[in-house]
C-alpha cells in the first residue's frame, strides 16, 4: 500500500491509499473554495449523561447530488470534485461539513472506490483489503489527536438510512469522549469481570453464540453470528477469534482472510429479501476500544475490550422498514419483529454457492 497526504483548497486533508507502490499523486484541487468555517459544539445532558454534538453548518450540506455531480467521484475537465485526481483506489478527506470539527473531535469521509455505481460488495477481494489497511491507519493517526478519546468507522448505505450521497463511501467520527454505547459495554464488561473473578463478558458471549443456532458464518480467523437479543430484523455481529481491542491489534492471518468473509455477508444482506428487491439498506459498524483513561470502569483494561462489527438493516420484510418509534426512541427498548434465530437461519440460506 502507498499512502500519499495532501491539501484541498480549502487546508482540509485529502489522503490517497493506492495498491501499487509507484502510484504518483500529484493533482491539484482547482476549486476557489473559502476555509471551512465549522460551528460544531458538544453539549451534555445533565439527565442522561450523554452526549450531543450541535452542528447547525451541517444544514447547507450537498444532498443528492445527480451523479455527474457526485462530488465523491474522481474530478475530471472542469468538473471539479473532492478528489482532485481523475481516478483513485480508496481517498480519504476531512469532511466538509463535519459533526465533530477541533476541540469537538473531527470527522473524515472514507471513499471505497472511484466506481460511482459499485457499492462495497461489488469490491474484490484485494479493494476490500485496501479499505481495511486505510480504516488501520486512520484509527492510528486519529487516535494521536489531543482531541480524540474514541475512533469510529462506519458505513450507512442507502436512502432509507437516510445516506444523502449515492456513491459507495463510509465516514470515521473521531470523538472526543468515550460514546454511551461503549461506556454501556465497558460497565458490563466490569460487571461481569468482578462477579465471575476474572472472566471476560465478551469471550462469553462469544463462546455461547459459537454453541448455539446463530452463527451465520465461521471460518479459521472470524466468526459471524447474530446476537441472542439483536436489536434489529438482520443484525450480524462479526467478532476475530483473538481478541483484540481494535483495528491495530488484527494479525496478518485475520487481515488476510476479513475480505472474504466480509464481502460474503454484505453479498448475503443483498439476498435476503430475494430477487428483484432494492439493495439492502444497512448500517455497517466498526466498535472499538476507546484510547483514553478507563479509569471510571472499575478493573477494566483496553485489552480487555474485543474488536467487532455490527452489520443491521432496517428493512424487516420485503417492502417494510424497522421504525424507531415510541418505546424504542422514547425509552430506548427495541422491539424485534425477527427472532434472532428466523434471521440467522435464512442468513445461512443465502450463502454463495
Amino acid at each position: 500500500m502507498k499512502k500519499t497526504s495532501t491539501r484541498l483548497a480549502d487546508g482540509r486533508e485529502l489522503i490517497y491509499y493506492d495498491s501499487r507502490d509507484d502510484t504518483v499523486r500529484d493533482a491539484v484541487d482547482r476549486r476557489p473554495l473559502d476555509r471551512t468555517v465549522t460551528t460544531s459544539e458538544v453539549r451534555r445532558d445533565p439527565l442522561l449523561g450523554d452526549a450531543v454534538a450541535i452542528a447547525s453548518h451541517r444544514q447547507g450540506r450537498i444532498y443528492h447530488p445527480p451523479a455527474d455531480e457526485c462530488p465523491l467521484c474522481p474530478s475530471e475537465g472542469d468538473r471539479l470534485s473532492e478528489i482532485p485526481d481523475s481516478s483513485y483506489d480508496v481517498a480519504v478527506f476531512e469532511n466538509r461539513f463535519p459533526s465533530l470539527a477541533g476541540d469537538s473531535g473531527r470527522c473524515e469521509v472514507v471513499c471505497f472506490t472511484s466506481n460511482h455505481d459499485a457499492s462495497f460488495a461489488d469490491l474484490t477481494e484485494e479493494q476490500a483489503a485496501l479499505v481495511l489497511e486505510a480504516w488501520t491507519d486512520r484509527t492510528a493517526e486519529l487516535s494521536h489527536l489531543p482531541a480524540v478519546e474514541q475512533v469510529f468507522c462506519f458505513e450507512n448505505r442507502g436512502a432509507e438510512i437516510g445516506v444523502t450521497l449515492g456513491h459507495p463511501h463510509g465516514q470515521i467520527y473521531a470523538y472526543p469522549f468515550t460514546t454511551p454505547r461503549t461506556a454501556l459495554m465497558l460497565r458490563s464488561l466490569a460487571a461481569h469481570k468482578e462477579a465471575t473473578g476474572g472472566e471476560n463478558l465478551f469471550d462469553a458471549v462469544l463462546e455461547r453464540e459459537l454453541a448455539d443456532e446463530r452463527v451465520v458464518l465461521e471460518t479459521e480467523h472470524w466468526v459471524a453470528f447474530v446476537p441472542f437479543s439483536a436489536h434489529w430484523p438482520y443484525e450480524v455481529h462479526l467478532y476475530p477469534r483473538r481478541r483484540v481491542p481494535d483495528l491495530l491489534g488484527l494479525d496478518e492471518d485475520a487481515r488476510t482472510e476479513f475480505p472474504k468473509v466480509y464481502l460474503e455477508l454484505l453479498r448475503r444482506f443483498d439476498r435476503i429479501f430475494g430477487e428483484g428487491e432494492p439493495p439492502t439498506p444497512y448500517i455497517s459498524a466498526w466498535h472499538q476500544a476507546p484510547f483514553g483513561t478507563l479509569e471510571e470502569f472499575d478493573g477494566v483494561v483496553r485489552e480487555d475490550f474485543a474488536l467487532h462489527l455490527e452489520l443491521f438493516t432496517i428493512r424487516r420484510t420485503s417492502g417494510k422498514l424497522k421504525f424507531l418509534a415510541g418505546s424504542e426512541s422514547g425509552m430506548n427498548v427495541f422491539i424485534n419483529d425477527v427472532p434472532p434465530e428466523t434471521a440467522a437461519q435464512r442468513l445461512r440460506e443465502v450463502a454463495s454457492s
